[in-house]
């Protein structure tokens, strides 16, 4: 067993090493030495990586070496290792990840883990957005730290803005969301309402930062959305997309939280625990074929 799932067994030792600590500073620090350009620093960091996690596969990746940690964190993958579900019915994954909980929104109300509510109140601070998807079905998708980073569309669509709302950087693993209340609603996060042709179908990605996550990229934006701005920040991002387009990254591991609303129901392969590809299904319309 590696070192870092011996350790993360302990779940009040888990909770210490990955959240009692300056985690701003942290992050900070992170971002900066994972974009220093050092060969040997690389080697250290990947051998490092791969003594204290499992899953890290860079056979996936596009590219044999890597100029930084960054670079390996936001690596591509080779062409077709993501097939998407090109099926009119079918809104995909938008990312690699551990499905977390999923469900009917009640009241407003999802949850982060099981007995860990929250309100999309909260997470979306808006109240028009709210109301909109207020009989809808959300499901948390964890990127791990070792999973491809980059997040694509899950159906055929456009955006007329973005949202990021500054925040926390608390570490999104089970144990930190069973011991921090609301914590998808602290920690700082995009929202991106997706605009589709589908009548009466709406989609939403809530992308949340963690943990020396350093930055998220979102593209058509000029900037990293990072713990520099403050506030709720609403940026004009006008994008027409394809389903599986590329729509930005992550910078380390993360949460995509995906909400829906309209005539859906989940595909028999989202099981809380199950990993999931991007371009594997998420979702069904019944109303198209």
């Amino acid at each position: 067993m590696k070192l870092l799932e011996q350790l993360t067994n302990i779940e009040s030792v888990n909770f210490a090493l990955t959240n009692r600590v300056p985690r701003r500073a942290l992050t900070f620090f992170f971002g900066w030495l994972s974009r220093v350009e050092n060969p040997l620093l690389v080697k250290l960091a990947l051998f490092l990586w791969r003594s204290f996690t499992d899953g890290l596969n860079l056979n996936e990746a596009k590219q044999r070496e890597f100029k930084s940690l960054h670079d390996c964190f936001i690596r591509e993958l080779k062409p077709g290792l993501r097939p998407v579900d090109l099926r009119k019915n079918v809104i995909i994954s938008p990312c690699d990840a551990v499905i977390g909980a999923f469900g009917q929104l009640q009241n407003d109300i999802a949850l982060q883990i099981k007995g860990a509510p929250y309100s999309i109140v909260d997470l979306l601070l808006d109240e028009e957005l709210v109301e909109s998807f207020s009989a809808g079905f959300f499901v948390t998708l964890r990127l791990k730290s070792t999973m491809y980073h980059r997040f694509h569309a899950p159906y055929d669509g456009h955006t007329k803005a973005v949202k990021y709302i500054s925040g926390d950087v608390w570490n999104v693993n089970p144990i930190a969301l069973k011991r921090v209340p609301q914590l998808f609603c602290k920690n700082e996060r995009a929202v991106l309402p997706i605009i589709t042709d589908i009548e009466n179908t709406r989609l939403l990605l809530v992308p949340v930062a963690a943990i020396l996550v350093a930055s998220m990229r979102i593209h058509g934006l000029t900037a990293p959305l990072d713990l520099r701005y403050k506030g709720a920040n609403p940026l004009a991002l006008n994008r027409a997309f394809k389903k599986g387009d590329e729509l930005g990254y992550f910078e380390h591991g993360s949460t995509i939280i995906v909400l829906s609303a309209g005539n859906l129901k989940f595909t028999s392969n989202v099981v809380e625990g199950n990993i999931i590809k991007m371009g594997e299904p998420l979702l069904e319309l019944d109303s198209l074929n």
